[in-house]
């Protein structure tokens, strides 16, 4: 099974994926290997479907909203370039990466990039805001029933009132970029890949 992974993948796109997302050449194959075991209908993509499967991503309450990141608008299957990109957000920034040229274009795993991730977890109709429904929603998938509507509506409201500085009653991505400007997004973003 393991020959099965690195035959499909040519060595120039494993060079093309590791200048776009950073993975070193064992993680890329590693991960080329799961993606194939995830891949139950053998064409090269995943489905939904192959994501639910996943154990952990099936008892995340935010285990749609994950899923649903990894496929672009309006598309239903998921290549492993794409697969890729994604999980790129989550890679720890190593320390040489620190000081980079930052002329070029900014790494999928950057603060900003795995902000804009987080950003769009909320953001559930991609208009750009995150609106109090819409926070709504995602604290009721994160807590269930466990706290009521009324107290679940006044920390939508008392979170959009912290945020919100141009008083629009919704949190734009630079609002929510300043709110989380003391946490450790790096440590509560990333996941350690195997080298």
């Amino acid at each position: 099974m393991g020959s099965r992974a690195s035959t499909l993948l040519r060595e120039e796109e494993i060079e093309e994926i590791k200048k776009e997302t950073g993975f070193s050449h064992s993680q890329i194959t590693r991960l080329y290997s799961r993606f194939t075991s995830l891949d139950k209908g053998e064409n090269g993509t995943l489905s939904r479907e192959d994501f639910q499967r996943i154990p952990e991503l099936a008892i995340n309450p935010l285990g749609d909203r994950i899923i649903n990141a990894f496929f672009p608008e309006g598309e239903d299957q998921v290549n492993f370039r794409g697969f890729m990109r994604t999980l790129a957000h989550f890679r720890p920034i190593e320390d040489n990466e620190k000081n980079k040229d930052h002329t070029a274009s900014e790494p999928l795993n950057s603060r900003t990039n795995k902000l804009l991730f987080a950003f769009r977890l909320y953001d559930l109709d991609r208009d750009d805001k995150i609106s109090r429904d819409e926070l709504l929603q995602v604290l009721r998938m994160m807590v269930g029933v466990n706290i009521s509507d009324e107290q679940l509506g006044s920390i939508a409201d008392r979170t959009i009132q912290e945020a919100d500085t141009n008083g629009d009653n919704s949190i734009s991505f630079n609002e929510f970029i300043k709110v989380l400007e003391k946490v450790d997004v790096e440590q509560k973003m990333s996941i350690r890949f195997l080298h």
